[in-house]
């Protein structure tokens, strides 16, 4: 297994490997044999062992084929842990790429996908519901990104860490930080306390919950606005103090 320096010499080889194949406007097949290089050198597969050719995927209509799938156990009935579809090197990555890579994935019942014309890798996660959902969750280019970045991205899907099922719990934390859950956090009764005592304390000035839920809403972009619509916000208490005595009510509403 290589350490973090040969990794970096060896994405460095890589990146040379596919500029040349560029450079020469090199075909699928070409393309194709450079990144089944990349799976040995860099990702640690044993490329006879491990990857699939053109494996067989059956859906509704005729057999397709998608270039390579990644088995880490052995037996007729294991299923592939990722799919893998390759495009030409010089061919931009598009929506319909990624939709003939879910769809393979999808008919084979294949969690992961990945996507690439060995110059930009993309990491695709299906969630089997209905509809099923396809999210990407990570990507690279080999071409541009850092090297100590690139260690971390192709660190995903190496043969190391898809044995130990480190995507899986990726995966899980990705859910944990999505931006309903963390809307949900941001926006709960006990922060917007937190947020009117410390606005109290830095400005001297008292807002209501319903200027700080307005305030937040300021803040996000037309796609978290979206997520916010799907939260059932619950304002903290409100009090109301009448002559005889305080008395506390519970106000909860959608804002």
């Amino acid at each position: 297994m290589l350490d973090e320096k040969q990794t970096r010499k060896a994405i460095l080889d890589a990146r040379k490997m596919v500029e040349e194949v560029a450079k020469a406007d090199g075909n699928e097949a070409e393309t194709r044999r450079r990144i089944e290089r990349i799976f040995e050198s860099i990702l640690g597969y044993d490329v006879f062992k491990h990857i699939s050719r053109e494996h067989a995927v059956h859906g509704v209509g005729d057999t397709e084929y998608c270039d390579f799938a990644i088995q880490i156990e052995n037996g007729a009935t294991s299923k592939p842990v990722i799919l893998v579809e390759i495009k030409r090197v010089n061919v931009d990555l598009l929506t319909k790429h990624m939709k003939q890579t879910s769809s393979y994935a999808i008919n084979v019942g294949c969690e992961w996908a990945i996507l690439t014309n060995g110059r930009e890798w993309r990491l695709y996660h299906i969630s089997f519901g209905q509809p099923p959902e396809v999210t990407m969750l990570a990507n690279w280019d080999l071409m541009k990104d850092n090297p100590a970045d690139l260690v971390d991205k192709f660190g995903l899907i190496s043969y190391k860490e898809i044995k130990k099922d480190t995507l899986s719990h990726l995966w899980q934390k990705s859910n944990v930080l999505s931006p309903q859950n963390m809307l949900r956090a941001v926006l709960s009764e006990e922060a917007l306390n937190l947020y009117r005592r410390e606005l109290k304390k830095v400005t001297k000035v008292t807002v209501t919950p319903e200027e700080i839920v307005g305030a937040v809403r300021r803040l996000l972009n037309e796609s978290a606005m979206t997520e916010m619509e799907k939260i059932r916000i619950c304002l903290p208490e409100k009090r109301v103090v009448t002559r005889k005595t305080a008395k506390t009510d519970t106000c909860e509403c959608d804002i």
